[in-house]
């Protein structure tokens, strides 16, 4: 088992204190030492938004995309280099909104990259405004007479797109976050962890207070099996008294999209001579990227 502090930062987080970033940052750290990987093993791609700062406080690979634009630049990432633990972390606001056509894709591929979405249900960078995640009626800044759209259903859209992994954790449960992150991390092809990750800003609604009593761990449910996809999407509507976490779904026979490339299968492209390029062809390349 690796150690949690290779992983450390000399950025210290800026986010408020008791948010449930703390939460997600601690358990993916925890996760990338129990998997005994190091800091050049990992990229973490981040969009826009709190979550998406967490590359800034993590002593590995990072890079921060534009507002939603995480998942399509993670692809190309694991594509350029599929020896990478590609791990996406970011908000609902950033991979349900602008990135929800870039998850859905990512999943029909199934394209080998971890999608952590901190679920605060609401948006906190830009101080309050509702987000897709955000129940029916919610007051906010942008709805001040309650939101009117229904809001999305992530592990259900994830399921219904072909997603081979389909999970949920929560920030108050940083055993079962770290759990949750680690199997993603091992599963072979694009696995979302959609987690509850309150707002003690701005969202009081969602709070740990609300999650707490009302969260269960499907992997404790008598006879549940995450290999079958219709109790998958049963239980992904249950909601209000009773919330489940866990794995709502995983096979392991499906190959990931970059195993089925033929270009990828003598290896990684960065690792690939380029001596069937010629020496002008070589130079534009170098021009167009330096």
């Amino acid at each position: 088992m690796g150690n949690v502090k290779d992983f450390a930062s000399p950025v210290r987080p800026t986010w408020c204190t008791g948010c449930g970033n703390f939460g997600i940052w601690n358990a993916l750290k925890r996760a990338l030492a129990q998997l005994d990987l190091a800091p050049h093993q990992v990229m973490l791609v981040s969009g826009i938004g709190c979550g998406s700062k967490l590359p800034d406080y993590t002593h590995a690979n990072g890079y921060m995309s534009l507002h939603g634009r995480t998942v399509p630049v993670a692809t190309g990432v694991k594509l350029a280099n599929h020896e990478l633990k590609v791990i996406c972390t970011h908000g609902d606001g950033d991979g349900y909104a602008e990135g929800l056509g870039h998850m859905m894709h990512a999943a029909r591929r199934n394209i080998g990259l971890v999608d952590i979405v901190q679920d605060n249900r609401i948006y906190g960078l830009t101080k309050g405004q509702y987000s897709p995640t955000s129940h029916q009626g919610r007051v906010s800044k942008t709805s001040p007479w309650g939101a009117i759209e229904l809001p999305v259903n992530p592990i259900a859209l994830a399921l219904s797109a072909g997603a081979t992994f389909v999970s949920r954790s929560w920030s108050g449960d940083i055993g079962h976050l770290t759990d949750m992150i680690a199997r993603a991390i091992q599963h072979r092809g694009y696995a979302l962890v959609d987690v509850f990750q309150p707002c003690v800003t701005f969202n009081r609604i969602n709070s740990y207070d609300y999650y707490k009593p009302r969260v269960y761990r499907l992997q404790e449910e008598p006879g549940y099996d995450p290999t079958d996809r219709v109790a998958a999407f049963q239980r992904a509507l249950e909601w209000d008294e009773r919330i489940p976490i866990g794995i709502f779904y995983q096979v392991e026979d499906r190959p990931a999209y970059e195993e089925q490339v033929p270009a990828l299968k003598v290896g990684p492209l960065v690792k690939q001579p380029l001596e069937k390029l010629r020496p002008e062809q070589i130079e534009a390349l170098r021009a167009e990227v330096v």
